[in-house]
């Protein structure tokens, strides 16, 4: 395990491009937002679900562990075997 998460650096910030669902507007919202206002409409736009390092950030695995990381990946080796080889 890691001393202190990389992934709060502030050089490892991405964008994304969401849409205001009341006016449409193009909005842009970092990695760590949860919540963004639009400037056409003023509504407040939130996140369709809370963004979590391991969605993101590319040392995830490595701060979390394996084991830790797969779970919350959602990867199950029974239930994946299973679907793979009925």
């Amino acid at each position: 395990m890691m001393q202190k998460c990389p992934g709060q650096d502030d050089r490892n910030l991405k964008v994304e491009t969401i849409r205001c669902p009341d006016c449409g507007h193009k909005l842009e919202i970092f990695s760590d937002e949860v919540k963004v206002g639009c400037p056409k409409c003023k509504n407040l736009v939130c996140r369709e679900r809370l963004p979590s390092c391991v969605d993101w950030c590319k040392h995830a695995r490595e701060c979390i562990g394996e084991d830790k990381w797969r779970e919350l990946k959602g990867f199950h080796p029974e239930k994946d075997l299973k679907d793979i080889f009925g």
